[in-house]
Parts: C-alpha cells; structure tokens; sequence
C-alpha cells in the first residue's frame, strides 16, 4: 500500500488572501511534497476593476472582475505550486459596513452551516493532517473573513477531522517596522482618533501568544509572484512595492496559533507538520 503524503488545507475568503499570509507556507510544504489544497471561498466581484476602478463606480463589472480574479488566482496557485484549488464561488460580501454585506447570496448572507457542509465535503476527500484559516475576528474585521472562520471550525467538527487546525496572525514585536516601512514607501495611514472607541480587537498578537512560526524566507520569492499574480488589485497590495528581497526580509516568517492538535508536539513549533512527520506519512 502506498504510503499517503502529508496534506495542507488553507481556507481563505478572496482571490489573493492566500498569497499574503500563507504563501510561504503553501510553497515550502509543497516543495516538501506535501498536498496542498487551496479553498477560496469567494469570487472576489468586490475588488478594484481594471484601471483600479472601485465597486459602485461607473465601468466596474462585478461579473468581469469575478472572472479576472479567477486567472489571477490560477497564476498565483502555480506559482506557490499548490496541488488542488478548490472555489467555492460564494458573491464577495465587500468590507463590513458596504451595501454588498446584505446582498441575497453573499457568503455574509449564507447561513455557516450550508456552506459548512460543503467545506466538510472537501476534509473528507483531501483528509488534511493541517488546517489553516483565520481568527475569529478574521483578522482585521472583514465579513468574508470572519464567515471564512465559522464555517471551517464547523466543517472541522462535522467531519470529525483529526487535523491540527491553526489560525493566521502576525507578531506586535514587528508591526511598527512593518509601519515604518510602509511609511518610507509612500503609504500612509490616518492617525487613529484616541477619543474613539476600537473599531474592533487589535491587530496580531504578543509574541509569547503565537505557537508556531514557519520561516519561509527560501520561498519569498515565489510568495512574491504570487501576489504579483494579482495585478488587478495591485494598488491595495501595499508588499509589491517593497521589491522582492525587502518584501522577502519582512514577509519571511509566517506565524500561526495552533488552536486544535492531536499531536502533543511541544510549543513553541517551528512546523505546521510537528507530530505528524514520520515514515508512515510519506514525509520525513
């Protein structure tokens, strides 16, 4: 009997979020010869349109940016290498607070246990040993990213997965860097309003909160093109204008915390795989 590879789920909402937080990993398991599958929730009809024309604009085309996005997506899977791309196609609800959250149909919309079920459907046939998404506030607030959460924490317990499940993060320790970076290249934020009450929790978490941090930096530039696969959003894509060996310098550690494990494997980890690696597996 063959022996069964290793296998690698990350579940993300839109067409390029899978580059940012997760593409080094996506690529370092599969040049490993681990599966790694892909699953996008959404068609991504919420982005920029060509020329960088912005939903709710004259000349923007939901159906026409859905389909771009699905070749930028194409293009950055073969540039990470990754094994299976699965889309779920579910209308991009847009950022919280947008008109499109409530549209019939959005994934917002769609209640966590139909689209739950057909993420289960998915752990079942690709039986991932890891699963990666997001936290629950999917990380900065957004809907898609949020509903991305509760629906594959549900779908790991309908299935009766035994995979390590993780959640994305970044470290505090490097955000003001990453800031001040962003600063030197002509991106600027608006100064939060003291008086004003959080728009929602904190971004990323104290370093001795994060269990597990990959580094990723021998696949930098493959994460790279990945999100240069994504032209048609390049003005949000704040990394691009870092060029490769700074984005590579900064973007090279990816960090997780790992929220479900069979394994027993000692925290802090610097693998996803930790506990699971072995002859059985295909995978040393």
């Amino acid at each position: 009997m063959a022996e069964r590879p290793l296998t690698l789920m990350a579940v993300h909402a839109h067409p390029d979020d899978e580059a940012t937080g997760t593409g080094g990993v996506l690529a370092k398991y599969a040049a490993e010869g681990v599966t790694t599958v892909l699953v996008t929730c959404t068609d991504g009809r919420c982005g920029d349109g060509p020329g960088g024309v912005k939903p709710g604009e004259p000349g923007h085309d939901p159906d026409a940016v859905a389909a771009m996005r699905l070749e930028e997506l194409e293009a950055s899977c073969a540039a990470l290498k990754v094994t299976h791309l699965e889309v779920l196609g579910y209308p991009d609800s847009g950022m919280m607070g947008w008109s499109t959250n409530d549209v019939a149909g959005s994934f917002w919309t769609t209640p966590v246990p139909d689209a739950a079920q057909r993420l289960a459907v998915l752990i079942d046939k690709y039986q991932p040993d890891v699963i990666v998404t997001y936290d629950e506030n999917g990380f900065y607030g957004h809907p898609d990213h949020i509903q991305a959460h509760r629906i594959t924490m549900a779908a790991v317990e309908l299935s009766g997965s035994p995979a390590k499940v993780y959640w994305t993060t970044v470290p505090r320790s490097g955000m003001e860097e990453f800031g001040r970076t962003l600063r030197e290249l002509g991106v600027e934020f608006p100064e939060p309003d003291p008086d004003a009450p959080p728009a929602g929790p904190p971004m990323g978490l104290p370093d001795e909160e994060i269990s597990t941090w990959v580094d990723t930096k021998a696949y930098g530039s493959q994460k790279y093109d990945a999100l240069a696969a994504h032209a048609s959003q390049g003005e949000n894509i704040f990394f691009l204008r870092m060029g490769k060996e700074r984005f590579t310098e900064l973007m090279g550690v990816e960090t997780f915390v790992r929220v479900r494990d069979t394994t027993g494997a000692p925290l802090p980890e610097d693998d996803l795989f930790a506990g699971l690696r072995g002859p059985a597996f295909g995978v040393s």
